[in-house]
Formats: C-alpha cells, sequence, structure tokens
C-alpha cells in the first residue's frame, strides 16, 4: 500500500473500467483487481452487475455482485439471476428512465454507482485515502440516437460520481486523457491524432501537445475533437447477425393464424445485436411473444433455442465466444466460432475477408470521421507527426488500416491499450 495519494483519475468505460492515482513519486499506478476467470489480476474492472436470485435462506450472501466478480457469480449461479451491463451506453438516452428487477426499481443511478463505489474502495485498499477531487473521462459524443441528450449523460455520470463518494468531480475528454498518458513517452512537441476505441464510442482529438515532466503538466493546445458511436460492441453485433442469429431463428419463416407463411420478425435479432439490450427481451410480455412464434415458426428447434439464450440468460457466454472469434481473427485470416451449450450448438469458420465485409459500413463511417475532423481543422496529414491508438478496437487490423493508409505505419504508436486513459485521467489531475 502507498499513502500520500496526490490525484485521481476514473475510465467508466462501456465495457471495462480503471481507476488509476499518482502519488509521491509521481507516476501514475493503475489498482488491480481479480480477473473475471481465474486468480490472475487484471488492471481492468467490468463495467457489469449480477443480481443473483437467492432464495430466503437466512445466508449472508449479498445478491448483487458489482464487477470482474459479477461475472464469477454468474458462472457459478448457471445464469440464476439478471446480468446488466453496457451501462454507459444509456447514459444519453432520454427513454431510459428505470428498469424493475427482481421486483425493485432501480435508476441509471443506481446501477452505475456500485461499480464506481466498488473501483473506489479498490483503490484506498491498495493506495490508502484518496482526495476528495476526482477526474473523469467521457466520450467527445456520449451517443448519435435522436433521443440523446448530452447535458442528461454528464448531469447522469455527475450523479453517480458523487453517489460513490467524490465531491469535487472534473470531466475530460477520453482522447485527451490518453494524450496526457502520450505525453509521457515524447521528448518533443508533436502533432498527434488521438484515436480511442472503447465499446461503445470512438473518440478522436487533434492535440498539439509537449512532453510531460515530473514539475509540470504537460502543455497542449486541442485542434479539434469528433467522435462516432460506433466501436466494439458493434463489431461484435455484426458476428451474432451473420454467425449467431441464424441459428436462433433470424430468417426463418412462420405460419400466421390465418394460413400465410411469413418471415420471422426481425426486432428479437436486433435486439440479440446489442448485449445490453438483451436482457430486455426476458420481459414476461415478449417472452410469451417468443414461445408464441415458436408454435407457429416453420423451424421451431431454433426459435426453442433463442428462447432458451434468453431465459437463462446465456448472453455473456454467446458474447465471451464472440469476442474470442474477433480477437482471433486480428492475428489470423480465419478464426473458428464456437458455442455449445446442449442443445445449441453454433460452430461457423470466420474468415477475416468476411468479418471486414460485415463492419464494411462502420469503418467508412469512423474513416469519415477522422476525415472531417482533419477537414475542419485545415490539418493536412503530413502536419501529423504520430498517431496514437488505444482501446479494445485498435487491434482490428481493418482499423488500423484505415490510418496506416492515411498516415503511414512508421506514424502509428500503440500502448496500454486498455488503461491509456485511466493513466492520463491521474496525470490530469495531478496538474488541474
Amino acid at each position: 500500500m502507498s499513502n500520500g495519494v496526490r490525484a485521481v483519475g476514473v475510465d467508466f468505460g462501456t465495457t471495462n473500467s480503471a481507476i488509476a492515482i499518482v502519488d509521491g513519486e509521481g507516476e501514475p499506478r493503475l489498482a488491480s483487481f481479480r480477473a473475471s476467470e481465474g486468480a490472475a489480476l487484471a488492471e481492468t474492472f467490468r463495467s457489469i452487475l449480477f443480481f443473483e436470485a437467492i432464495e430466503e435462506t437466512g445466508g449472508t450472501e449479498e445478491p448483487l455482485a458489482v464487477g470482474n466478480d459479477a461475472i464469477r457469480r454468474y458462472l457459478a449461479a448457471g445464469g440464476n439471476g439478471r446480468l446488466i451491463q453496457s451501462l454507459k451506453s444509456f447514459l444519453a438516452d432520454r427513454t431510459f428512465e428505470s428498469t424493475e428487477i427482481m421486483g425493485e426499481t432501480y435508476t441509471l443511478g443506481d446501477l452505475i454507482a456500485p461499480i464506481l463505489t466498488a473501483l473506489r474502495d479498490a483503490a484506498i485498499v491498495q493506495f490508502g485515502a484518496l482526495p476528495p477531487r476526482v477526474v473523469v473521462g467521457r466520450p467527445v459524443n456520449f451517443a448519435s440516437s435522436v433521443t440523446a441528450d448530452e447535458n442528461l449523460a454528464r448531469s447522469r455520470l455527475d450523479v453517480a460520481i458523487r453517489r460513490a463518494g467524490w465531491e469535487d468531480v472534473v470531466f475530460e475528454y477520453e482522447p485527451v486523457a490518453a494524450a496526457y498518458d502520450y505525453a509521457l513517452r515524447i521528448d518533443r512537441e508533436e502533432v498527434v491524432l488521438i484515436g480511442d476505441f472503447g465499446g461503445g464510442t470512438s473518440d478522436f482529438s487533434l492535440i498539439r501537445l509537449t512532453p510531460a515532466r515530473a514539475d509540470a503538466r504537460p502543455q497542449y493546445e486541442i485542434l479539434g475533437n469528433d467522435g462516432v458511436a460506433i466501436a466494439g460492441d458493434a463489431f461484435d453485433g455484426r458476428i451474432m447477425r451473420h454467425v449467431v442469429a441464424p441459428a436462433l431463428g433470424r430468417g426463418s419463416r412462420y405460419r400466421s393464424p390465418y394460413g400465410t407463411i411469413l418471415p420471422a420478425p426481425t426486432w428479437p435479432y436486433t435486439r440479440l445485436e446489442r448485449w445490453h439490450y438483451l436482457s430486455i427481451l426476458k420481459a414476461p410480455a415478449t417472452m410469451a411473444k417468443l414461445e408464441e412464434l415458436q408454435h407457429q415458426s416453420l423451424s421451431p428447434e431454433q426459435i426453442a433455442a433463442f428462447i432458451r439464450v434468453v431465459d437463462y440468460d446465456l448472453g455473456y457466454y454467446l458474447f465471451r465466444s464472440v469476442e474470442r472469434t474477433k480477437l482471433a481473427l486480428s492475428d489470423e485470416e480465419s478464426a473458428l466460432f464456437k458455442f455449445n451449450d446442449p442443445p445449441i450448438a453454433i460452430g461457423a469458420v470466420v474468415s477475416r475477408t468476411e468479418f471486414e465485409a460485415w463492419i464494411a459500413r462502420y469503418l467508412a463511417e469512423i474513416a469519415a470521421c477522422i476525415d472531417g475532423l482533419l477537414a475542419r481543422t485545415a490539418i493536412a496529414r503530413d502536419r501529423i507527426d504520430s498517431v496514437f491508438v488505444t482501446g479494445g478496437s485498435s487491434f482490428v487490423p481493418a482499423v488500423r488500416r484505415i490510418f496506416i493508409e492515411r498516415f503511414g505505419a512508421e506514424r502509428i504508436r500503440m500502448g496500454h491499450e486498455f488503461t491509456s486513459v485511466a493513466r492520463g485521467l491521474a496525470v490530469r489531475a495531478l496538474h488541474d
């Protein structure tokens, strides 16, 4: 344990979160957590909750588990409960006011605050007392939906952070935070394009940046910011659509009460493509519609498999298989997707070419966002000294290719892909 914490930064992410501090030694340090599976330690914390259905037996176990422990409890319970994830994706959604979980009503703040509290508590145990001021990351654009409200998103996140115990909250753009981390490794002034790829958003900042020194904050000038609500979750969703959904009845047909043969409705499969919407399908009215569809379906076994995925909360297992396939495609030209939960058995070889075709529309939007940022700032590509990319989707070859085609491989920089934002936020807090 190290005392004398001078600054703290929190990266609350769609999929993973992290907390970093700067103490008397002057370097950012990350809190560590027991990994979701296995005994290893991780510097990231799953942004997830699990409400376990525990019978009233007089036991002392709490029904709510948070973060990496939520995954362990979920796996041990065999899905007997409700898994809540990707909460950050709802921050800007005016249509989301509250949800009912096991008979209790929860607001978005009720669900986010336990994750932030767990991050704070872990940091206190490992580093000692924290200052009342925290710098928290935020995307350039919280969301692109027509129902999105940027001010609402920021307000909701602010409330949750204060409920977790901080009194003074400062927000910083996540790509700017990543720039603070990058400034620790440069030795001259650079014009840097920062690309931060999270689970829900891809954010970009053009920054003129000076090196960080132990006795002073890095000097920077923000030349421009932009972002799109497209990132890792959207890429995962395309694998779900093209590999998983057909095995669960997408594209099948059913016989209506009037004898007409019709295509199966697509709305359940649209929900399937985004993990954080999957639990919504477990509502009684929705389950009744799916069961009616099964009775009318010409492929009832596929609809039965879909119902099983929803009823047994198998979304985590499915998306774990999706993530493994996506990661494998970063290194190999093809990968095997495999998911087994008898009687469900899905297996398919996915090529990198197929995957890139599936996400082509998203890649085009990301590329257009970068090009638009350069155009608005009137900065020529040859004036960019380096491109620092961070976040999980920065490993996707097609994403890296966007930058290589525009700036050349020699200008691409990587490092601390999952923690650079948290590290930079702590450095930002030190010099604020």
